[in-house]
């Protein structure tokens, strides 16, 4: 019941942003922005479309890859778990509703808890590391082509996401490999914060660590044993996040326009927006993700253009996602319990 309640509280809220949203980016230009989009090519909309699902198939074979256990889970409900998981990621600040999710989901399908733990722990290794590496890509080009101008408060933006990721992923690289420091390093923060009276209980706080701190542990250590799988995983991950970077590019060609933007622009622009969307703590970084794609792919595109393709991607990459996750879960919750 709780989670119903807190499920329709965040959507309410989600709901209400996407119309400010919408009324922000469509006030000034409205009757272009919407012949625009009467003028698109259905064609290229539903290649786009037909990506989305493929990066969400292909973090999905990770996922399946993970498990041990094949007979507990097919692949096909390993991707109904991933569209399950972008609602509940979509609707959560940060994407932080999305893991228990699918650690639930797993533990449905009569895998350990523990087990269910590891194996969202090191999907969310893959795809960090993957999400890094991109982005390492992105500023390189950026740096070598200089794509986009020296905005002060952009460059900021990105230079912080980017920060961000990556200091998640040397934190995740720092548990595979020292386990120690890890503790000690947790130990010192808990300290800390124990002293100007944020956390109270002291002990319990290292305890419920040291517990995380474990289970991440021993997820690190499988995936060490497991060099192709870890390979494979950043692999497809990478290939997952090349799906959906690509797609502006197939709404752009929707408009027969074939000049303004090529592959290298695009993935470098979509990569610098989700960087800024990393750090932005509203459901779908709304509002940080809709003024990095005006401004990074405004360089390259006419005002009432970009308004159109954004409307266009961020229903395909965010709301199409949402829509389809509401409707499993609501099937899954109606579904028999064997």
């Amino acid at each position: 019941m709780k989670l119903i309640k807190n499920i329709k509280k965040n959507t309410i809220i989600l709901l209400m942003i996407t119309i400010l949203i919408l009324f922000i980016v469509l006030k000034d230009d409205f009757s272009n922005i919407v012949k625009s989009l009467s003028s698109m090519n259905i064609g290229y909309i539903l290649l786009a479309i037909i990506l989305f699902l493929l990066s969400i198939f292909f973090k999905a074979y990770v996922n399946y890859k993970t498990i041990a256990n094949k007979e507990k889970i097919s692949l096909l409900e390993a991707f109904k778990h991933n569209l399950i998981t972008q609602f509940f990621n979509g609707i959560t600040p940060f994407s932080t509703g999305g893991q228990p999710m699918e650690i639930y989901m797993l533990t449905e399908h009569k895998i350990k808890l523990s087990e269910a733990t590891n194996i969202t722990i090191q999907n969310f290794i893959f795809y960090q590391t993957a999400l890094v590496i991109y982005g390492m890509l992105a500023v390189m080009y950026n740096k070598v082509f200089y794509i986009f101008p020296q905005e002060s408060i952009l460059k900021k933006f990105v230079l912080l996401g980017f920060l961000i990721n990556t200091l998640v992923a040397v934190a995740l690289f720092m548990i595979t490999f020292s386990k120690t420091m890890t503790e000690k390093i947790a130990h010192l923060i808990i300290n800390f914060l124990s002293s100007i009276k944020i956390i109270k209980n002291q002990n319990q706080a290292q305890e419920k660590i040291d517990k995380k701190l474990n289970e991440f542990h021993e997820s690190a250590k499988k995936i060490r044993k497991r060099k192709k799988l870890f390979i494979g995983g950043v692999g497809l991950n990478l290939l997952s996040l090349t799906c959906l970077y690509i797609i502006p590019l197939l709404i752009v060609y929707s408009l027969k326009d074939f000049t303004s933007l090529t592959i290298s622009k695009t993935l470098t622009a979509s990569a610098y927006v989700l960087i800024i969307g990393s750090f932005v703590p509203i459901p779908g970084a709304s509002g940080g993700i809709e003024y990095g794609f005006l401004k990074f792919f405004g360089t390259f595109l006419s005002k009432n253009i970009t308004t159109a393709v954004l409307l266009v991607w961020r229903f395909i990459t965010y709301y199409l996602g949402m829509i389809l996750g509401a409707l499993l879960f609501s099937l899954e919750k109606k579904a028999p319990k064997e």
